[in-house]
Parts: structure tokens; sequence; C-alpha cells
């Protein structure tokens, strides 16, 4: 058995290829369902937010042997180009498979250092694959442990104190660009939590008026009422870029909300105006070519990474901190498994070298025949007994003993090979 991640990130890949693989609805479900029917796949998870696409697999194949599979599945389904995987993906196999999650879970792999928000986008996620029946025993436990290991990390460090969000870097470059922000008007498109973070910032740093745009215009009016706001429908965007100053674009479109002509038409409207459009959304809400465009100032959540550098920082002595608690519950994790596996291959083990015991005793008896006595027969059997016992102590020992340090799969795997065990159940 194995247990793998494959996936991309905003670490190793750009905006432009991460949006392309932003599976959300159909295109997550059909992925999950495809994972699924792949030979040798036991249980399947798909992981898709902002800043990352990662699958999450038990199976009894390597990831040598899962990956081309994987590869081209993207690139026919969704247009990736065959480099482009091979460029920007990664693979993990067991234990650090097991230790990616729980730090992607902490928000310690986050763009964010810390940021809570990664949590609950991965208990969303394994909430869909166990509604598909996708997990069964491995992942259903993996999962449960890695929000723990996250409770452990929020609460025995403060890698979570102080953290800024993606919304809260996004008003802060608002800041720079138009310093004051109390004469500003500002226009969320999306009506989440990204959003919601960001009226917060807006609200605390003074912003005059803000607008609400959603695709359903009940939570635009949610989210506006709670900042005295004002809620308008998506289509009216374009409309309402010549009476504001900042646009924050995080919305769950599958193409773009607005494109570089009906900018251009806002701007001439404006008087070239300055106006400030940050798009944290994956795939992209603007048309990257609005920053060719004079006096707009486009920001996606690529361009964050760089202000966020300093967060992470900052935060690096709490990253030791929680990777400490990470490898302690890998351990923990390796041990379970390990006592999975462990007895039931031990029983075969003996079971085999019982079954080779018998046989070449019987074949052994058969030629001696009537020449050996009932009581020579039973201390032959009593030594051949004795002979399994002493050969079979060793390996048996050790594996008791890799037991305890977490380190039991390799060994388990080689001895069902060595001496040729059924393959495990499961």
């Amino acid at each position: 058995m194995e247990i793998l991640c494959i996936g991309l990130n905003h670490e190793t890949a750009p905006v432009a290829v991460r949006e392309r693989l932003a599976l959300t609805g159909d295109s997550l479900q059909e992925t999950l369902q495809w994972l699924k029917g792949q030979p040798g796949v036991q249980e399947a998870l798909v992981l898709s937010t902002c800043n990352r696409v990662e699958l999450y697999l038990v199976t009894e194949q390597e990831a040598g042997q899962v990956d081309p599979i994987i590869r081209q599945y993207f690139t026919d389904r969704f247009g990736l180009e065959e480099d482009d995987w091979g460029r920007f993906h990664y693979q993990y196999g067991y234990h650090q498979a097991i230790a990616h999650l729980f730090r992607v879970t902490s928000g310690m792999d986050s763009m964010v250092i810390g940021e809570p928000q990664i949590t609950g986008q991965v208990k969303e996620a394994y909430r869909q694959a166990a509604h598909q029946k996708a997990v069964g025993t491995i992942l259903n436990r993996l999962f449960h442990k890695c929000f723990h290991v996250s409770k452990r990390v929020r609460t025995e460090t403060e890698l979570a104190a102080r953290a800024v969000s993606v919304s809260y870097v996004a008003v802060e470059l608002a800041k720079k660009i138009f310093g004051d922000l109390s004469d500003r008007q500002a226009l969320l498109a999306g009506a989440g939590e990204m959003a919601e973070l960001a009226a917060r910032h807006l609200v605390t740093n003074g912003i005059a008026r803000i607008l609400v745009a959603s695709r359903t215009l009940e939570n635009a009016k949610r989210l506006a009422a709670s900042f005295q706001g004002e809620a308008i429908p998506l289509d009216s965007i374009a409309a309402s870029l010549a009476e504001i100053d900042i646009l924050l674009c995080s919305t769950a479109a599958p193409d773009y909300i607005l494109r570089v002509d009906q900018i251009r038409e806002a701007m001439r409207t404006r008087r070239n105006k300055p106006i400030f459009i940050i798009d944290i959304a994956v795939p992209r809400n603007i048309d990257p070519e609005v920053n060719t465009i004079d006096n707009v100032y486009l920001y996606d959540i690529d361009d964050l990474q760089t202000v966020l550098q300093a967060n992470k920082e900052e935060r690096k002595k709490e990253l030791k901190r929680a990777e400490s608690i990470v490898q302690d519950e890998v351990r923990a994790f390796l041990a379970w498994i390990s006592g999975l596996d462990l007895v039931p291959t031990i029983v075969s083990l003996r079971e085999r070298a019982e079954q080779i015991r018998v046989g070449e005793l019987e074949k052994a008896l058969s030629i001696l025949q009537t020449t050996v006595s009932e009581k020579d027969k039973k201390a032959i059997e009593a030594m051949s007994q004795a002979i399994v016992n002493k050969i079979l102590h060793d390996p048996v020992s050790t594996l008791k003993k890799a037991e305890e340090k977490g380190d039991t799969p390799g060994l388990v795997e080689a001895v069902r090979k060595l001496f040729s065990l059924e393959p495990k159940k499961g």
C-alpha cells in the first residue's frame, strides 16, 4: 500500500496554470470519480483552493506509475500542457505525503503562514470525498488526524497569532497607493469569506463607502448590511467602475467578469482617475491585459507573495515548533498503520513457514517410512518446529521493534515480498 500526494501550489506554479486546474462543482466530482476508477486506487481525495490543487491517494502503485496517468488526464481534460505538469507539479510518497498534509491543514504551507481558512477548505474537501464514498479506512483516519494536528499547532504555537490574510494585504496595498481611504469607495465582487475579511479591513481603515456584488443578490445584501454598504447585481460592476476607487474580486466565476474594453471605457468616464484592482480569485476574474491600461493598478494573487514573504520571516521560529508537532504526529500515524499491517503479516509469515515445514516433514517421513519409530517422528517434528521458530525469531522481533518507532511499513512490504506472502486485503 502507498499513500501519495500529487499536485501543485502557489510556490511551484503561477496563477495562469493553477486557474486552469481549479476544480469546483462538477469538475471536482468528475475528477474524484475518475480517480476512484483507476487501477490500484483504493481511496482518493481532491483538495482544490486558490493556491493549490492536490490529489491524495491510497494505492497499490508507486508515484512513478500513477503520475503519468494523472498528467495525461489533466492534459486531455483541462488543456494543460504536458510540459507544464512536469515543470510545476510535485509528488510525495507515504510519510512525506502525510507530513505535507499536516503542514497544509495547519497553515504552515499557505501563502499567508498561519491563515485559518485552509483548515475549513480541507474539511470541505474531505466532506465531498466522503459523500462520494471515495475515502476508506486510511484516508478517514488520516484526515481526522490532520484536523487534530491543525488544532495542536494553533493551540501550542503562536503561528496563527497576528497572521495577516490575503484580504488584509490587499487593503494595505490600497493604502500605499491612495494613502488615506476615508474619501474612497470600494466595490467587492464576491460575497464569500475573502470579501468579508476585506470589508472588515476596509471599514477599519475608514473607507467611505462599500458596494458588494454577487451572482446571488441575497448574499450581496447580507454582506453589505453587515458593513452599512450597498448591494448590486454582479452584472452591474462595469457600470459602477466610474464611481469607485478600489475593486477587490474573489468570485467563483469560471471566466473573466471584466475585460479590457470595459475597463478602458470606465477609465474614459473617470477621466483617467486611478483605480486599484486586486484579483484574488482563481480562476482570475479580471483579464490580465488590463495591466496595459494607464492608471489601472491590477494585482493578482501571485503579486502578493513578495509582500507576504515578510510574514513568513516573522514566523520562522513558530514554524520550527509547529514542525516538531507535525513530526510527532506523523510517527503516531505511521504507528497506527503499522498496527493494521503488522499482525496479519506476522500471522501470514508463520503460516507460510508452517506450510513449508509440514510439507518437507511429510516428504522426509514418507521416504523413511517404517524405519522411523513414533518416538523418532515426534523428535524430528519437534526439531523442525524449533528450526522454524529460530529462523522466524529475528524477523518477527525486528518487526515488533520497528512498530514502536513507526518504521514498520517498509519492512512489512519487504517481508511480504521476500516470503511471497499474499497481498494484504483492502
